[in-house]
Protein backbone atom coordinates (compact mmCIF):
# COMPACT_ATOMS: atom_id res chain seq x y z
CA UNK A 1 0.00 0.00 0.00
CA UNK A 2 2.85 2.55 0.79
CA UNK A 3 5.01 1.76 -2.20
CA UNK A 4 1.62 2.89 -4.26
CA UNK A 5 1.94 5.85 -2.54
CA UNK A 6 4.94 6.58 -2.98
CA UNK A 7 4.76 5.56 -6.85
CA UNK A 8 2.37 8.40 -7.20
CA UNK A 9 4.21 10.91 -4.61
CA UNK A 10 7.42 10.11 -7.28
CA UNK A 11 4.83 11.20 -10.71
CA UNK A 12 3.24 13.91 -9.17
CA UNK A 13 7.16 15.41 -8.01
CA UNK A 14 8.37 14.76 -11.32
CA UNK A 15 5.09 16.39 -13.13
CA UNK A 16 6.02 19.41 -10.79
CA UNK A 17 9.38 19.48 -11.77
CA UNK A 18 8.77 19.74 -15.11
CA UNK A 19 6.60 22.30 -15.18
CA UNK A 20 8.92 24.73 -12.77
CA UNK A 21 11.70 23.52 -15.56
CA UNK A 22 10.80 23.57 -19.09
CA UNK A 23 6.98 24.37 -18.82
CA UNK A 24 6.89 27.93 -16.76
CA UNK A 25 10.03 29.42 -18.40
CA UNK A 26 8.47 28.86 -21.96
CA UNK A 27 5.28 30.62 -20.91
CA UNK A 28 7.30 33.85 -19.92
CA UNK A 29 9.64 33.81 -22.85
CA UNK A 30 5.96 33.32 -25.06
CA UNK A 31 4.63 36.65 -23.20
CA UNK A 32 7.89 38.33 -23.40
CA UNK A 33 7.86 37.44 -26.75
CA UNK A 34 4.62 38.83 -27.52
CA UNK A 35 4.40 42.17 -25.33
CA UNK A 36 7.54 43.15 -27.71
CA UNK A 37 5.55 42.44 -30.99
CA UNK A 38 2.69 44.48 -29.69
CA UNK A 39 4.95 47.61 -28.68
CA UNK A 40 6.64 48.14 -31.84
CA UNK A 41 6.40 51.76 -33.10
CA UNK A 42 7.10 53.41 -35.99
CA UNK A 43 10.84 54.00 -36.15
CA UNK A 44 11.76 50.92 -34.16
CA UNK A 45 15.08 49.17 -35.74
CA UNK A 46 14.12 45.31 -35.63
CA UNK A 47 15.85 42.30 -36.80
CA UNK A 48 13.27 39.33 -37.59
CA UNK A 49 13.10 35.63 -36.89
CA UNK A 50 14.93 35.45 -40.42
CA UNK A 51 18.09 37.84 -39.98
CA UNK A 52 16.74 40.60 -41.99
CA UNK A 53 17.60 44.35 -40.40
CA UNK A 54 15.44 47.36 -41.17
CA UNK A 55 13.21 50.21 -40.09
CA UNK A 56 9.30 50.46 -38.82
CA UNK A 57 8.08 52.14 -41.38
CA UNK A 58 4.27 51.50 -40.63
CA UNK A 59 1.94 49.07 -38.45
CA UNK A 60 -1.43 47.55 -39.41
CA UNK A 61 -2.74 45.21 -37.56
CA UNK A 62 -0.58 41.74 -38.37
CA UNK A 63 1.82 43.03 -40.64
CA UNK A 64 4.42 45.54 -40.28
CA UNK A 65 6.26 47.35 -42.87
CA UNK A 66 10.09 47.25 -42.82
CA UNK A 67 12.31 49.67 -44.39
CA UNK A 68 15.65 47.42 -45.44
CA UNK A 69 17.32 49.89 -48.03
CA UNK A 70 16.59 52.85 -50.01
CA UNK A 71 13.19 52.69 -51.63
CA UNK A 72 12.90 49.14 -50.39
CA UNK A 73 10.29 48.58 -48.23
CA UNK A 74 8.77 44.95 -47.12
CA UNK A 75 5.86 43.90 -45.91
CA UNK A 76 6.29 40.96 -42.56
CA UNK A 77 3.90 40.00 -40.46
CA UNK A 78 3.70 40.86 -36.76
CA UNK A 79 5.36 37.71 -35.66
CA UNK A 80 8.33 37.53 -37.67
CA UNK A 81 9.85 40.48 -35.46
CA UNK A 82 12.34 38.65 -33.75
CA UNK A 83 13.80 41.40 -31.55
CA UNK A 84 13.77 45.14 -31.46
CA UNK A 85 17.39 46.54 -31.61
CA UNK A 86 18.34 49.40 -28.62
CA UNK A 87 20.32 52.16 -30.39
Amino acid sequence: MSSSFMNIGMIVVMFVAMWFILIRPAQKRQKATIEMQNSIKRGDRVVTIGGLHGEVDAIEDTVVYLIIADNVRVKFERQAIGRVLVD
